[in-house]
C-alpha cells in the first residue's frame, strides 16, 4: 500500500515550511527524509502521519486519504516515533510496549494477540532482557529501542521515525538502523527523517532530499546524494565512492568555497 503526497503546502503561522511537495513511498523500503535544518523534514513527516493538515494538497494510503481516515484506523496502519519521544512514568517497558496495541484492544485486558505482537516487538527490538525493568532506570539507549518496540507492537503496515538516532551513542544507532532495515526487508514501509549523511547512504533504498520546504531532488541514493546536488544543498565538497567490499560509501572532503 503506497504512502504518497502531492503538491503539499503547509505552513507555520505565515512561514512555509513545505510548498508543493510530492513524493511516492513503497512498502518494502527504507525510505530516508534528508535536508538541512529547516528544510521541512519534520513538517513532512508529520504530514504524510497525519498528524499535521496541509493547507493545499493530500496524503494518501492507498486510495485513501489520510486525513479521512479515523484515529484508531490509522493507529492501526502507521506507527509513529516522534522525535524526541520521552517517558516519565515508572511502569515497566514490557507495560510500555503494550500500549502500542491500544488501536487493537477490544476490552480490557490483553489477548493471546496482543501478548504475541509484543513478545515479537520484544526479540525484534533485543528489549525481552530488561522487559521487566522500569523504563524510568533504563539507558536513554534502551529507552529509545523499547520506545520503538512499542511502535512495533502495533503491527503497523508503515513505521514513520522523526530523528530515531537523536541522543543515541554509535553502536545504538547503528542497531536502530539495522532494526529499521529489517522492519522494511519484511514488506513494511518505513520511513525515517535523519541528519547523518553516512546512514543514509549506508541504509536507504529511496531519499527525499527536502532544501527551503521544497523537494530538491528524490530516488536512489547514487541518483540524489550527488556532488552537485551536496554543494547546493549542504554546501559541501563530497562525492559517493565503493569502498573494496563494493558497498557505496561517502567521503565529505569539506565546505565548499564561498
Amino acid at each position: 500500500m503506497i504512502l504518497q503526497c502531492d503538491n503539499l503546502y503547509f505552513a507555520h503561522d505565515t512561514h512555509p515550511a513545505l510548498e508543493d511537495v510530492s513524493a511516492r513511498l513503497h512498502p518494502g523500503q527504507f525510505s530516508v527524509i534528508l535536508g538541512p535544518n529547516g528544510a521541512g523534514k519534520s513538517t513532512l513527516l508529520g504530514c504524510l502521519a497525519g498528524l499535521l493538515k496541509p493547507r493545499s494538497g493530500w496524503v494518501n494510503l492507498g486510495s485513501d486519504p489520510i486525513l479521512a481516515l479515523s484515529d484508531a484506523a490509522r493507529a492501526k496502519m502507521l506507527g509513529l516515533l516522534p522525535q524526541g519521544a520521552q517517558t516519565h512514568w515508572a511502569i515497566t517497558a514490557r507495560a510500555l510496549v503494550a500500549l502500542g496495541r491500544y488501536a487493537h484492544r477490544k476490552g480490557f485486558g490483553l489477548t493471546a494477540e496482543d501478548q504475541k505482537a509484543i513478545e515479537t516487538a520484544l526479540i525484534a527490538t533485543g528489549t525481552g532482557s530488561f522487559a521487566d525493568r522500569l523504563v524510568t532506570e533504563l539507558s536513554g539507549g534502551e529507552r529509545a529501542r523499547v520506545l520503538m518496540a512499542r511502535v512495533l507492537a502495533g503491527e503497523p503496515q508503515w513505521v514513520l521515525a522523526d530523528e530515531p538516532l537523536a541522543n543515541l551513542d554509535p553502536g545504538y544507532q547503528i542497531d536502530m538502523l539495522h532494526l529499521l532495515r529489517d522492519q522494511a526487508s519484511s514488506g513494511k514501509g518505513v520511513v525515517a527523517v535523519l541528519h547523518d549523511l553516512h546512514h543514509a547512504v549506508r541504509f536507504a533504498d529511496h531519499v527525499v532530499l527536502l532544501h527551503k520546504g521544497k523537494v530538491f531532488a528524490q530516488g536512489s541514493v547514487a541518483d540524489v546524494l550527488t556532488s552537485s546536488n551536496l554543494a547546493a544543498v549542504y554546501g559541501i565538497d563530497a562525492k559517493l565512492f565503493s569502498d573494496e567490499e563494493g558497498a557505496i560509501q561517502l567521503l565529505i572532503k569539506g565546505k565548499t568555497a564561498p
